[in-house]
């Protein structure tokens, strides 16, 4: 527990192989099976279609690997912080993009939301396309396929030289600036089109998760490894991690002064702060049993009771 409670807050395997006097392939082992429970966790907690979203932003970035480089997509919930999930690829293309918005719409309870992504134009097309829903006539055909009333989408694109940003330009995709603007101000997450929030949290998972560090020496070695970080901190910082801007104000001559509230209590999904041995000792349950088909003829006699 004290291992897995160091590698989701930033620290480097070699320090802990130092510390503890453990094999690394001990380390590595721990972290891969704590990263696909945590991954259950958020499938079953999170991806089940009852989560007011709201507001979504988001976006991608880019992490050193051995041999290369690879992009990071992630997606979160303004309102409530919370993180929708994540997908990695060798590449920055609409496949990606495709992967991250199949989980951002496995959470939500609507479709009716504000989504606030960069200037990347796999983003234009992905959302609209996945976020798209029959409307059923009764006639015979493929029914035709529309986007919701409510659905909203808005741009941020960037323009940078020499490295850093000289504009910034922000476009309506999908749904009017009125909407936009009436959606941003009902959830208080800001005045203008942004992507304050994603942006932010992109800088909490470079702070927890050592290979995505700047300027580093903790370079991720397989994707495997990369993908389990990225479920444990994530599912570490919506069930465990206090955010300070969902802090409420506690009754009168209470103590302490604040309520503490992660972003999972925000969003409804829990009561209270987990720790993390709440978190990697959680039970989730079995998916139910399907028989299998049964191929062939069906048998032309009943099979034989066995006889008491």
């Amino acid at each position: 527990m004290l291992v897995l409670t160091l590698l989701c807050h930033g620290c480097p395997t070699q320090a802990i192989v130092a510390a503890f006097g453990l094999d690394e392939r001990t380390v590595a082992r721990w972290f891969l099976e704590a990263g696909r429970h945590c991954q259950r966790v958020h499938e079953h907690l999170v991806e089940q279609g009852q989560v007011d979203l709201q507001h979504v932003q988001a976006d991608e970035l880019w992490v050193k690997q051995v041999g290369g480089k690879v992009w990071m997509a992630l997606a979160l919930a303004a309102p409530s912080r919370l993180w929708l999930g994540g997908v990695i690829s060798r590449h920055r293309d609409l496949p990606l993009i495709t992967r991250l918005v199949h989980r951002v719409l496995a959470c939500a309870v609507t479709r009716a939301i504000l989504v606030c992504v960069d200037g990347l134009a796999s983003y234009v097309t992905a959302f609209p396309q996945v976020f798209r829903q029959p409307i059923r006539t009764g006639r015979r055909g493929r029914p035709r396929l529309v986007l919701p009333d409510g659905f909203q989408l808005a741009q941020v694109v960037k323009h940078s030289a020499k490295r850093h940003v000289i504009g910034v330009t922000r476009r309506v995709v999908h749904g009017t600036l009125a909407g936009i603007e009436a959606v941003l101000t009902a959830t208080a997450t800001g005045t203008v089109i942004n992507t304050a929030y994603i942006e932010r949290l992109n800088a909490t998972f470079r702070a927890h998760l050592a290979p995505l560090t700047r300027r580093g020496r903790a370079i991720a070695r397989t994707e495997a490894a990369l993908t389990a970080g990225m479920w444990l901190v994530g599912t570490a910082y919506n069930f465990c991690w206090p955010h300070d801007s969902l802090r409420l104000l506690a009754p009168a001559d209470t103590l302490p002064k604040w309520l503490l509230r992660t972003p999972a209590m925000a969003a409804g999904l829990a009561e209270r702060p987990w720790t993390i041995s709440e978190l990697l000792r959680f039970q989730v349950p079995l998916p139910r049993w399907i028989p299998p088909k049964r191929r062939g003829r069906p048998p032309k006699h009943p099979p034989l009771k066995a006889v008491a």
